[in-house]
């Protein structure tokens, strides 16, 4: 199994530095350049299926890259974004900053120091959702030959990533997270996952 996972192109709220979560925002004009360019980039891959977060900027993304192709879609609540409750839509810039928690950027910055948000979910919450899907996937055997593209999030797809890894939440973020529409290879053998690219873009 080959599975290539995806980052979303950039939304209205991606580039107000708006806390974006599960609120359902959909690609902006640049986003859905990066995306075709994306498939662009990925137009000899011969995709089986995809998997995408039931959020409407996954799913663009998704078919932006995948054109004209016809395979099978599949929505996955498992791999949408982390939620941050009551605070999605609020502004993490330092100048437009108003959410009520002054830590709040640890979230960035401090991963295992970062408090869940009222009605938010955890880092923990995300790995254990992310990594469930993951292990179900590897599992089917009707999977085992297949090309799959997977489109999520910045946060999930670094979740996914530390269930590959084993990172810990104070390393969840690694070198950061990926760009809008970067791509990440990993190649699935026998249960043993391998990392064959990481955050690569294609425009």
């Amino acid at each position: 199994m080959i599975l290539y996972l995806i980052r979303h192109g950039e939304t209205d709220f991606n580039k107000q530095r708006r806390i974006q979560g599960q609120s359902d925002i959909p690609l902006n004009a640049y986003g859905r350049e990066l995306a075709i360019k994306t498939g662009e980039g990925l137009k000899n891959v011969k995709f089986d299926l995809v998997f995408t977060s039931p959020l409407i900027r996954a799913q663009e993304t998704a078919r932006l890259v995948i054109g004209e192709r016809n395979i099978p879609f599949i929505e996955e609540p498992r791999i949408q974004e982390i939620a941050f409750g009551e605070y999605e839509g609020l502004c993490c810039s330092e100048e437009g900053y108003n959410i009520p928690d002054k830590h709040f950027l640890n979230f960035f910055d401090d991963p295992a120091n970062y408090q869940t948000p009222p009605k938010g979910e955890s880092f923990q919450q995300v790995i254990e959702r992310t990594g469930n899907f993951l292990k179900e996937l590897i599992h089917r055997k009707e999977y085992a030959d297949k090309t799959i593209l997977v489109s999520t999030h910045g946060c999930a797809l670094k979740a996914i990533l530390a269930n590959v890894y084993q990172t810990t939440i104070d390393q969840f973020w690694g070198e950061g997270v990926h760009k809008n529409c970067a791509v990440t290879i990993l190649r699935e053998q026998n249960e043993k996952i391998e990392i064959i690219e990481e955050g690569r873009v294609f425009y």
